[in-house]
């Protein structure tokens, strides 16, 4: 791989919501790491994005950011459909990247990045920064331990109403157009969680998977179910549910063991609940401002070659797989 030497001066492609707290700022925050350009088509918000984050330079042009020769890394944080597009051209001129969540638009798509990748031999990391948040390292970590004993089932149940704002609204709400996000808000969310579960227990041995648009507010699926196993085995079952009755919101994960369980949710809470014998213990992890902040320091040091890539993009590809079987019938 070639690594960078010295600083790590990033260039974003497109700041949407994404980066105005979660990840935008941390880039000047974490060591040996500085935020030199903007991309974003509409040049008036490029401009203020610029501006309020005391960002040096803007452009409303990839192609012009990319070749910029004081930026030597690339953050895409675009909609899916470009992210294949940026990123090999990013790579192409022998810039790292690190590529928003989901990855691509599919499981394809993601394969040539990662070839692409390991031909020119440029870092390339992916945005499933949840990896390094306090709670799921915690989760990762008493797993490990045995806490709950051995393992032997996960479940997962995403339950959100029509109107709830878990996801972000934009103009165009490109989140629910399949050809733009990949699907509906699934594809956005679901990301986050299978790469969690597949980080922890490795690559799924198998897996099935279907799509149904039930509500008919927009093109995409609003239900989603999978089932997968893991070695040793581990039984995997996961539904997501964007057309139920806000009473009946839910973001829950458990994982069973012969102990025990863990239970948590992925978006609405810092708290981790722990189900044994002696009872049930509640710790509290929050989140950092930044959210993204822990990542970001790992990926700057994974391209200057200190440490390996905290979230590789052929890790990214177990989970693009498992969406890709979920295609609506």
């Amino acid at each position: 791989m070639k690594y960078s030497k010295g600083i790590v001066n990033w260039g974003i492609i497109g700041t949407g919501d994404v980066c105005e707290v979660k990840s935008g700022p941390a880039f000047n925050k974490v060591p040996d790491s500085r935020l030199v350009a903007i991309m974003r088509r509409n040049e008036k918000k490029a401009a203020d994005y610029a501006l309020r984050h005391h960002v040096p330079k803007y452009y409303t042009d990839a192609g012009e950011l990319i070749k910029d020769p004081e930026i030597n890394a690339i953050y895409i944080a675009t909609p899916p459909a470009f992210h294949e597009e940026y990123a090999l051209a990013a790579i192409n001129a022998g810039k790292p990247v690190y590529i928003e969540k989901p990855v691509t638009l599919n499981a394809e798509s993601c394969e040539k990045i990662i070839q692409a990748s390991e031909k020119n031999g440029i870092p390339a990391s992916v945005a499933h920064y949840r990896r390094r948040l306090s709670l799921f390292l915690k989760i990762k970590e008493l797993i490990g331990e045995g806490a709950i004993g051995k393992v032997n089932m996960v479940t997962l149940r995403m339950m959100q109403s029509p109107a709830h704002n878990i996801i972000a609204k934009t103009d165009e709400f490109w989140r629910v157009d399949p050809s733009i996000s990949g699907g509906g808000f699934f594809h956005d969310l679901a990301p986050h969680q299978l790469d969690i579960i597949n980080w922890i227990f490795g690559a799924p041995e198998s897996f099935a998977g279907n799509s149904f648009n039930q509500g008919k507010r927009y093109d995409a699926p609003d239900v989603t179910h999978i089932q997968a196993t893991y070695r040793e085995p581990i039984f995997f079952e996961g539904i997501w549910s964007f057309n139920v009755h806000e009473s009946c919101n839910e973001d829950r994960c458990e994982i069973f063991g012969e102990k025990g369980k863990l239970c948590f949710s992925f978006f609405w809470s810092p708290v981790l609940e722990i189900h044994t014998g002696s009872g049930i213990e509640k710790i509290e992890l929050p989140y950092p401002e930044h959210v993204q902040q822990p990542m970001i320091t790992d990926v700057v040091r994974f391209f200057r070659g200190e440490i390996l890539n905290p979230s590789p993009l052929k890790e990214a590809l177990w989970t693009m797989k498992m969406m890709d079987c979920t295609v609506e019938k």
